[in-house]
């Protein structure tokens, strides 16, 4: 599932620049005004230009504060139309698989009719698979987690990956907005995607729990080991090793997860590679990522 983050990239850069030209101008303000207090200026002359200072400091903060908003909203903007996207290319490959129910239940019942019944079972084999994958992602109590897995179990297959999902929990009633827990799978799915770059047979495991004490999700892929260096800050905002305009994903999931009082880990070996997160019922209750996932 491929679209253009070209608006997003250059908004966030715009926020960015719009933020750092403000800090700079509250520098210079304040830089000004104590020149001015330690001067020999009037009285009237101090207090005009304190006065003007404390305005254009009180302006840029206001400012700085509305370019670190618009960072997130333009995130938030953009894990939604991914999700509506993901959604779409659900429901467009359930009218698919209906469409084509029918012609296989015909192609069968003409196998079995003419008594090729070896045959009629290779068929059935083939089409198996393809039924499989969309049932196995249909577990969930969320119609947009389900999208999104199904979205990315394609893009993997296309790919040449295999994504394999285990679904333990029905995930209904969450402390996470649906949209906010996708951004939160996509962005661990893709970096998995991404680090299976140069790797031979890459698989990628995805699994949903639940228990008494509330949700858990671990993605496992097959990749090399993260170093030591990049694990220190692997959740830093801005770190990446992809270039520039990167590194916002794993530290707004980071984010999102602490914001529900829950939290996230990752495991590195020569064999694997797993994020684990776990997030209480109740939003708020701070929640170390289960060591049982």
């Amino acid at each position: 599932m491929k679209r253009p983050r070209t608006t997003y990239v250059q908004s966030r850069k715009a926020a960015m620049f719009a933020a750092a030209v403000n800090i700079l101008e509250i520098l210079a303000a304040m830089g000004m005004t104590v020149t001015v207090l330690m001067g020999k200026s009037g009285s009237i002359a101090r207090t005009a230009v304190v006065f003007l200072s404390l305005i254009v400091i009180l302006g840029a903060v206001v400012d700085i504060r509305e370019a670190i908003s618009a960072i997130r909203v333009h995130a938030d903007v953009n894990s939604l139309d991914e999700t509506v996207q993901a959604m779409t290319l659900q429901n467009r490959q359930l009218r698919v698989q209906r469409h084509d129910f029918l012609n296989h239940l015909q192609v069968v019942y003409s196998l079995m009719e003419m008594g090729e019944y070896d045959e009629a079972m290779r068929y059935i084999s083939q089409v198996y698979g393809d039924i499989r994958s969309v049932g196995k992602n249909l577990k969930t109590a969320s119609a947009p987690v389900n999208a999104l897995l199904m979205a990315k179990t394609q893009e993997c297959r296309e790919r040449g990956i295999q994504m394999e999902t285990e679904v333990r929990a029905r995930w209904d009633d969450l402390p996470i907005a649906d949209w906010e827990i996708c951004r939160c799978l996509g962005n661990l799915i893709d970096n998995a995607r991404d680090a299976l770059k140069d790797t031979k047979h890459p698989r990628i495991w995805v699994t949903l729990t639940e228990d008494v004490k509330g949700y858990g999700f671990q993605i496992r892929n097959n990749g090399p080991r993260i170093p030591e260096n990049v694990m220190e800050n692997i959740f830093e905002a801005g770190f990446s090793l992809k270039g520039e305009g990167r590194g916002m994903g794993l530290y707004i999931t980071r984010q999102t997860l602490r914001e529900a009082g829950g939290d996230i880990r990752v495991e590195s070996s020569d064999r694997s590679t797993a994020f684990i997160a776990h997030f209480p019922r109740k939003a708020g209750q701070p929640e170390e990522a289960s060591p049982d996932e």
